[in-house]
């Protein structure tokens, strides 16, 4: 008699989604993000209103991808330049299977009214996470939780420390249980939609953010003009790259630039040695100020940096 073959095991479905991170200025979205994917993608730093694109950072698995977006901190526009940030917020609010809203151990609520009455509407799953919870107590983590789940009740929330890694782990596999049944959208190796130039300027900028104070970090914009290939005298591979660092006043020109160009050695050098690790080759990096005083108002110029359709 012949024997019948083995049924098969029934193949797991892919899952694959995009899942949007959401929030105020300053609760940790950019640390979430960069945790989650595994590399620095998006800024980090003390200061507020650090993330002013629309970040995706691409995490794939045998039978699933998971697409992240990190978006600027919600807020009410005060010129162009926010205008074009929460453009990125909406879109994102738009496109999301899943939504990641973030806040921290102090907020009763998202630093935008609109932003929320979206949110507490839509039919989008919603994972609201709590960051910064070894700051409090577990006694206010515990009230924070049951005041989100009374504002926005279809939304899981779950208390995580971004910075410390804590209920990250679990985070993921709750995400993939939640993504819809899909092939995968980019190829398996990706990281990243955004070019290398974009990643640069980002840590040209994160150094500007770092080394300078009061409104010049808000002022400035990097552009990469020139991003070439070439060799060390040794055969080694050598990038050069040229940059313009784009200000509002003369007066920020100065404090980039520095007393005796010490400040603008300092961001250059301190850029310089990340942009190493992240491409894992030499660089030669030239750094310029100029002043360009509208550029935040400047459809033009906002549309060419990426700001504006």
């Amino acid at each position: 008699m012949d024997s019948k073959p083995a049924p098969s095991a029934e193949k797991t479905p892919h899952r694959a989604g995009f899942v949007n991170i959401i929030g105020s200025p300053n609760v940790g979205k950019s640390t979430l993000m960069n945790q989650l994917v595994g590399e620095r993608l998006s800024i980090i730093n003390r200061k507020a209103q650090t993330t002013r694109h629309r970040i995706m950072g691409i995490v794939s698995g045998e039978d699933w991808q998971i697409v992240y977006s990190d978006t600027p901190g919600v807020l009410t526009p005060a010129y162009k330049l926010q205008e074009g940030m929460m453009r990125f917020v909406r879109s994102a609010l738009s496109d999301a299977d899943l939504l990641l809203l973030v806040t921290d151990h102090e907020e009763d609520t998202i630093a935008d009214d609109d932003t929320l009455e979206k949110i507490q509407k839509m039919d989008t799953p919603v994972i609201l996470l709590i960051n910064k919870v070894d700051l409090s107590s577990q006694e206010e983590v515990e009230v924070r939780i049951a005041h989100w789940k009374e504002l926005i009740p279809r939304a899981e929330v779950h208390p995580v420390s971004a910075l410390h890694g804590f209920n990250v782990d679990p985070l993921m596999d709750l995400i993939v249980a939640k993504l819809p049944e899909n092939p995968a959208y980019f190829p398996k190796d990706e990281l990243t939609d955004k070019p290398m130039r974009f990643f640069i300027s980002e840590i040209i900028r994160d150094k500007i953010l770092t080394h300078c104070k009061q409104e010049v970090p808000y002022s400035a914009e990097v552009v990469v003009e020139s991003y070439t290939s070439d060799v060390t005298k040794e055969g080694q591979p050598l990038r050069r790259i040229q940059a313009v660092i784009n200000v509002a006043r003369e007066s920020q020109k100065k404090i980039v630039i520095g007393k005796g160009a010490v400040m603008i050695r300092r961001i250059s050098t301190d850029a310089r040695r990340d942009i190493e690790a992240f491409i894992n080759e030499k660089v030669f990096m030239e750094v310029f100020v100029k002043v360009d005083t509208n550029w935040r108002d400047d459809e033009r110029k906002l549309k060419s940096m990426g700001y504006l359709d």
